[in-house]
């Protein structure tokens, strides 16, 4: 009757590995998979998008910082006038950052959220999430920006 139950014991045990295993697996690849789903030419176009809009708001040129956002960016703020003076406003960090790096971009829910990491004039840290949205003609554009300080200071 032991040995049965060791028997039975062990293959449960063999079978809950390979289970494991499997999952792990699994997961793995769904990772991956989700990683790729962001890269090449996507990746860079996005982070396109991002710069010359960065480059825009250094030069005040608010039509075009304007231009970079999404239809429903521009409604809702109807002119590229009242988007730069939002921008100025509510996000002094990402209107004239002292420094940028881009993290990886992430697939999700329709959207590519791309986090940037931005020091402000005072040398504090934030992170930046911009929500990035495919156009019917295959372009990027800027759905949404929302900024968190990070903790302690950029160097």
């Amino acid at each position: 009757m032991k040995s049965a139950l060791k028997s039975a014991l062990k293959s449960a045990l063999k079978s809950a590995l390979t289970l494991l295993v499997a999952l792990w697996l699994v997961l793995a690849f769904q990772m991956t998979a989700h990683a790729q789903d962001v890269a090449g030419a996507d990746a860079m176009a996005i982070r396109q998008v991002i710069e010359q809009q960065l480059d825009a708001f250094a030069a005040d040129d608010a039509t075009r910082a304007f231009s970079f956002a999404a239809p429903v960016i521009r409604q809702l703020f109807g002119s590229p006038e009242r988007f730069l003076a939002m921008v100025k406003r509510g996000y002094p960090m990402v209107y004239r950052p002292a420094s940028v790096a881009f993290l990886r971009p992430e697939a999700g829910d329709g959207e590519v959220l791309q986090d940037v990491q931005m020091q402000d004039a005072d040398g504090a840290a934030w992170t930046a999430s911009y929500r990035m949205q495919r156009q019917p003609d295959k372009s990027w554009r800027i759905s949404g920006v929302e900024v968190a300080r990070t903790k302690g200071r950029a160097i």
